[in-house]
């Protein structure tokens, strides 16, 4: 366990965070959420020991160890595989399947292994940084963006990772899906404060937007009581009859806390600019193969017809042909053989990482932005730029000083300032935080136009997809029907690989325990060891004895999980009726505030509070039930295939 303790920090004249305490438990995961620039990755720097906060302090126990991700390579080795085992211990070092297993985890491939460090990509840098990471002995880990530059396969596999983690973790991430699968609880920085709330981010961010509707309410019946007062104590100072009612109310306007009303926090809110289109296909592939290297397509006889109101996801593991895809369909590359034709009216907003770069450096925000339509009034100019952020002397910045996520909210303000109907968007939620994907997925859902997508997010698979074009096994292929279908229908080869060797495991650990079985009964009275039997020994079990044992397994089954379930189902259906209750205590503290019933408020925010406290009690306990009952389930289930196996 970790405290943070009144910590603060703050750089020139921006606070980031303000005497913020809270303690990291054992066991626990935390998803760290706010807003780009609001201090996510300094407070990770602080408790890595890596930069000191202006003041306070962070409680670690003695010989604790905490791991954190290195953007930056600082490789020491000479080979991958033994940069990436570097760190283990000594009666570790013989365990290279361990090493290999999260290497091949992270999308390295056998070839790499022996590649010096320094010859990988960026992105193939910080997953060696990452593979180290996870390989190493640590209490703690602090992940920052982990999943930047992970393919799809790999953000699954690293989840599973995560959530077989035995020690602590904090992680920061723009991928809710990801973090809301591996996070058990969420600490955010709002306001320059944190809350550490147990859940998932939408019941973090529901229970915020709550409790600031209840303190804007409150604020405004207390603003309405103050000048109230403030008029009659104006009215009647002068009355000696009413001089003790005037004291009574200078001395309560006294003691009346005085709360600041909030400062709006700017949230990216958008919409694409529609061209009209009244073609049934919006783009037309038809024969198309290109390839970098010869005799070596990335892609070969492809053939898609994107429909003028369609939502295709690109997906596959990364240096497959994904964004050479899009940029044959953008008209960037030519294809080497194949058509590729839309109709005239078709207006492409294309956005590409690379892109970004190409941008006049010595051009403002908002020069740039004007640039992709210089027919667009400045004052629509403007308001794109507000959307994205880029308010007041933010948007006179030239772009020459921006960040790389800057500069990647520049290039969509430009894509939004011009009317399009086809949008091709290779991996835009890059260096955009949690709130600015949520809007991104609301202007997509509500475009009315087509939209094919490279992107790993599964958040973004989940809702928008309708029609998948898949990589994998050096083919590409389109698969007709949503993300579930494809996970369902045909999943991840790596991810189907590694269930078939673990059930390979399984046998060949029967196996060996039969072994065992029958070396022990291959030995005479006197424990010498007799003669092998000619044929391999069989467990022979009548059709009978099978019924009998099945039916065995199924009486146990139910006696062990019918309480289980039991539990389960009186758990939820209690921690319905707290969630009922804590909203219709909120909806009574905010109509006692604002008729100024102020014991009720105090006496219904007693009972709010024990209320949520219970409940996350019971959200503990249902965790656990859930679990046991659901490792139970698994193993009757085991058991009841290897009498399946056997009767077959």
């Amino acid at each position: 366990m970790i405290a943070v303790e009144e910590l603060s920090k703050s750089f020139a004249k921006q606070v980031l965070f303000e005497k913020i305490s809270f303690k990291i438990n054992q066991g626990e995961r935390v998803g760290l959420v706010g807003k780009n620039g609001h201090g996510k990755s300094t407070l990770f720097r602080i408790i890595a020991g890596l930069e000191e906060p202006d003041e306070g302090r962070v409680i670690i126990p003695k010989n604790y160890r905490i791991g954190y991700l290195e953007q930056e390579p600082n490789f020491k080795m000479p080979t991958v595989l033994e940069e990436a085992s570097s760190d283990l211990h000594d009666h570790e070092k013989d365990q290279l399947w361990r090493v290999e297993k999260v290497l091949a985890g992270l999308g390295f491939s056998p070839e790499d292994f022996d590649k010096n460090p320094y010859q990988l990509s960026g992105g193939y840098q910080v997953r060696l940084n990452l593979a180290r990471l996870l390989l190493t002995d640590y209490d703690m880990l602090l992940l920052d963006e982990p999943n930047n530059y992970l393919d799809i396969t790999s953000i699954r596999w690293l989840e599973k990772f995560l959530l077989s983690w035995r020690g602590e973790l904090m992680l920061i991430t723009h991928d809710r899906s990801f973090m809301d699968k591996v996070a058990t609880h969420i600490l955010g920085i709002h306001r320059r404060k944190v809350r550490k709330i147990e859940g998932d981010t939408e019941k973090y961010y529901n229970q915020l937007a709550l409790e600031e509707e209840v303190y804007e309410k409150t604020r405004i019946n207390d603003e309405r009581k103050r000048k109230e007062m403030e008029v009659f104590i104006n009215r009647f100072r002068a009355k000696a009859r009413l001089a003790g009612l005037v004291q009574s109310r200078l001395k309560y306007l006294e003691k009346m806390e005085k709360r600041e009303k909030l400062e709006k926090i700017k949230n990216m809110e958008f919409s694409f600019l529609e061209k009209p289109f009244h073609h049934k296909y919006a783009l037309s592939l038809d024969g198309v193969s290109f390839a970098y290297t010869p005799n070596k397509p990335l892609i070969q006889d492809f053939s898609i017809h994107i429909g003028a109101r369609d939502r295709v996801m690109v997906i596959g593991p990364n240096g497959r042909g994904k964004t050479t895809l899009l940029k044959l369909m953008a008209g960037v590359l030519k294809p080497q053989e194949g058509e590729i034709t839309y109709p005239k009216s078709v207006s492409i907003g294309y956005y590409e990482q690379s892109y970004a770069e190409e941008m006049n450096n010595e051009n403002t925000v908002l020069e740039e932005i004007a640039a992709a339509n210089p027919g667009l009034e400045p004052a629509c100019v403007r308001q794109i730029a507000g959307t994205l952020m880029f308010e007041g002397d933010d948007a006179l910045k030239p772009i020459k000083v921006l960040s790389g996520g800057e500069k990647s909210r520049v290039l969509l303000g430009k894509i939004l300032a011009t009317p399009v109907n086809l949008l091709l968007l290779d991996e835009p939620t890059n260096h955009l935080d949690l709130e600015s994907c949520d809007a991104l997925l609301a202007a997509l859902d509500n475009f009315d136009g087509a939209v094919v997508m490279v992107t790993h997010n599964e958040m973004f698979l989940q809702a928008l997809a309708e029609r998948l074009i898949v990589f994998q096994d050096d083919e590409i292929t389109v698969f007709e029907g949503d993300y579930e279908s494809f996970l369902k229908k045909v999943g991840w080869n790596e991810e189907k690989t590694e269930k078939t060797e673990k059930e390979k495991r399984e046998v060949e650990n029967k196996q060996g325990d039969d072994s065992k079985e029958i070396e022990k009964g291959n030995k005479d009275k006197n424990g010498t060891r007799s003669s092998p039997p000619k044929e391999p020994f069989k467990f022979k079990l009548s059709p009978r004895e099978l019924r009998k044992l099945r039916s065995e397994v199924i009486i146990e089954k139910s006696r062990i999980l019918k309480p289980l379930e039991e539990r389960v189902l009186e758990l939820e259906s209690t921690i319905e009726e707290l969630e009922q209750k804590v909203n219709l205590l909120t909806q009574e503290i905010i109509e006692a505030s604002v008729d100024g019933r102020g014991q009720d408020v105090v006496r219904l925010s007693r009972e709010l509070d024990a209320t949520r406290k219970n409940l996350d009690s019971l959200y503990e306990e249902y965790t656990q039930v859930y679990q046991e009952y659901e490792e139970k389930r698994e193993t009757f289930e085991r058991r009841l295939q290897e009498i399946e196996k056997i009767t077959s």
